[in-house]
């Protein structure tokens, strides 16, 4: 069976929806894959502050692309906005950054069962090495992404 050219054409879009731990690549606003995620430790409510352990809501873009990570590869998401600056500074805290999209730890402390079960990041979006890698391959830096609670 032969693959089709559309199964390898770049998501113009990515949805995050933490409450379903679901990661989705969208193509013309509509899902072609979805993912099991993991989020950060305090997964409920949005990003604050730096060290809150909470992955961002928002509308972001994919800014970055890293292959020598301490993860399996990463997507940087341009978090914090604007609209995270101002919050960040109306509440007298820095808001913090460095938030990715990466697969698994390079050197990991506990079994690929508790990462691929649980919240353990520290506000970043983690999947398994396999879809990381379809990510990584499905995604151009620009590309869109929504964060929703």
């Amino acid at each position: 069976m032969q693959a089709s050219s559309s199964e390898f054409q770049p998501a113009d879009g990515i949805l995050v929806v933490k409450s379903e731990h679901r990661l989705y690549l969208l193509r013309d606003g509509k899902p072609f894959k979805a993912y099991r995620i993991s989020l950060g430790l305090d997964a409920q409510g949005p990003k604050y502050r730096e060290g809150d352990f909470r992955t961002p809501e928002g509308h972001y873009v994919i800014d970055g692309r890293n292959v020598h990570s301490e993860y399996y590869l990463s997507l940087h998401v341009s978090y914090p906005s604007n609209v995270d600056r101002q919050r960040a500074k109306a509440l007298g805290v820095d808001p913090g950054g460095a938030i990715m999209i990466h697969g698994l730890p390079n050197t990991p402390r506990r079994s690929s069962s508790y990462y691929l079960s649980n919240d353990w990041t520290n506000g970043c979006i983690a999947l398994s090495n396999d879809d990381m890698l379809e990510l990584w391959l499905l995604t151009r830096t620009d590309t869109p992404i929504e964060i929703r609670p």
